[in-house]
C-alpha cells in the first residue's frame, strides 16, 4: 500500500479537493466518480459524500491501495 502524507493550511478540505489536490484524481470529475464507485474510505468508512470534509488527523484510503494521511501546515 502507498502511504503519504498531505499537508493542508485550511481547517478541512472537501474530499473531492483533497482527491485531486494530492495528485490521486486528475479531475473533480474523476474524484467524484471515485466516492461514487465506492472505494473511497474516510477513518475506515465508506464515504457516499462528495465534499465530504476532511480534517487534520483524517486518514483516507482510496480502493486499499492508497493511504493519505492529512495533517494541518505549519
Amino acid at each position: 500500500m502507498q502511504k503519504e502524507t498531505v499537508a493542508i493550511i485550511t481547517e478541512f478540505i472537501t474530499m473531492d479537493k483533497l482527491l485531486k489536490f494530492s495528485g490521486v484524481a486528475d479531475t473533480g470529475g474523476q474524484a467524484f466518480l471515485m466516492v461514487e464507485d465506492g472505494i473511497v474510505k474516510l477513518n475506515g468508512k465508506l464515504v457516499t459524500e462528495k465534499r465530504k470534509k476532511v480534517f487534520p488527523g483524517d486518514v483516507v484510503n482510496i480502493d486499499d491501495q492508497i493511504e493519505l494521511t492529512i495533517t494541518k501546515e505549519a
